[in-house]
């Protein structure tokens, strides 16, 4: 690429977005509100271009220039089967709209960007019987936006599972040549284009999938590790539970997940797997159930609203069970960043970070595999309408 592409950063919590655009990006402005996840994102990327306030807040003014990218990791709260269904009227995930009057309002300056990418959860695709997913792509396409979805599980990269939904739009001026560079298919594929995707596709009003692309994503290579080589073996800023504590976990486990305990002691040498208190019901009554896995996955990082939602560790060796909390670090491996990235002292604050990002591996691939080629397409575009013009 003969020039550094530039983006804005929305949502931008940690900064985990750009963690995984990498330093072949150049960031010209971010905003979170959370002045907690704020202090993070100075702490590993300096902040000079982070404005700390209600995306409401920010007008086109503080946007120097046109980006090549603007991705926007909008509030999941509302959206996600945990939340309470309020889905894009909700308080938090319906700040996806005034983000979208700063990009209509680039696109009446003459600064829209070439490409916007917005991750959210799968539960984005349902909320509100698909309504909402509807009224996304409705105002892609009304903005002037050809647009398709992924959905990527970051178990392709790191030892978590955790699908997300990523919509991929690039400016309608460019449609034509991302075909051209091999970036679209004239079909979905099996990997990234998921039974439920293509169902909300499909409930796509015909003027809105007119504006459909289905993009073309190589799959990456075949993931290298496993969850028990994320486990420190000296946590910081969590112990050990008490053989006590360790069987009340024990205790509210299911037959069906007191036999992978067995499996796992009968296997001998040494096991790490993850372990979640969940809500079930069982004989017409809700009881907590602590469900163990032992297949190289942690379980999808959950921003804490309470203890049930923390992950714990469960470790098996010559016979003895061991647990305690995931810490801080092991998260921040989980969703794929480096160990010398600045993580808050206090372990909710870590765990509230992590657990609300993106994961940075995932958007790496996303930027070598679509968004650096749609920024070479663009630039191409620019040239020819120099020398056309000349």
């Amino acid at each position: 690429m003969n020039r550094t592409p530039t983006y804005y950063e929305f949502f931008a919590g940690g900064g985990m977005a750009r963690a995984g655009l990498g330093d072949g990006w150049r960031c010209l402005f971010a905003n979170d509100f959370d002045k907690k996840k704020a202090e993070s994102y100075r702490a590993n990327w300096g902040g000079e271009e982070l404005f700390v306030g209600d995306v409401r807040a920010v007008t086109t003014d503080q946007l120097p220039g046109r980006a090549d990218l603007v991705w926007a990791s909008f509030p999941c709260q509302d959206l996600s089967l945990a939340g309470a269904g309020a889905g894009l009227k909700g308080e938090r995930s319906g700040s996806f709209w005034p983000f979208w009057k700063l990009m209509t309002g680039l696109r009446t300056e003459g600064r829209a960007p070439a490409t916007i990418v917005l991750e959210n959860v799968c539960g984005a695709l349902t909320s509100h019987g698909g309504q909402d997913f509807v009224s996304i792509c409705e105002a892609l396409a009304k903005g002037g936006y050809r647009f398709g979805a992924l959905i990527i599980d970051a178990a392709l990269f790191v030892p978590q599972s955790r699908p997300r939904l990523f919509i991929v739009a690039v400016d309608a001026a460019l449609a034509r040549q991302c075909a051209d560079a091999g970036l679209v298919d004239a079909s979905p594929d099996d990997l990234f284009h998921t039974r439920a995707l293509r169902a909300a596709q499909e409930r796509l009003p015909a003027h809105v999938q007119d504006n459909w692309l289905w993009w073309r994503l190589s799959p990456p290579a075949a993931r290298d590790g496993t969850f028990s080589q994320i486990v420190e073996a000296e946590p910081a800023g969590v112990v050990w539970h008490t053989s006590t504590e360790t069987q009340a976990l024990l205790d509210m486990m299911s037959d069906v997940n007191l036999e992978k305990i067995a499996q796992a002691k009968r296997a001998g040498g040494k096991m790490a797997g993850t372990l979640y208190r969940r809500t079930r019901w069982h004989d017409g009554a809700k009881v907590q159930r602590a469900e163990a896995r032992f297949d190289g996955l942690a379980g999808c990082l959950r921003t804490p609203a309470g203890g049930s939602s923390r992950q714990f560790i469960v470790v098996v060796e010559k016979g003895r069970v061991r647990t305690r909390l995931m810490s801080a670090r092991e998260t921040a491996r989980a969703m794929g960043l480096r160990d010398d990235y600045i993580l808050p002292t206090s372990y909710n604050e870590a765990y509230h970070l992590t657990g609300d990002g993106v994961v940075a591996p995932a958007v790496r691939h996303i930027a070598a595999a679509l968004l650096e080629p749609v920024v070479e397409a663009d630039a191409a575009r620019d040239s020819g309408r120099r020398e056309r013009a000349a």
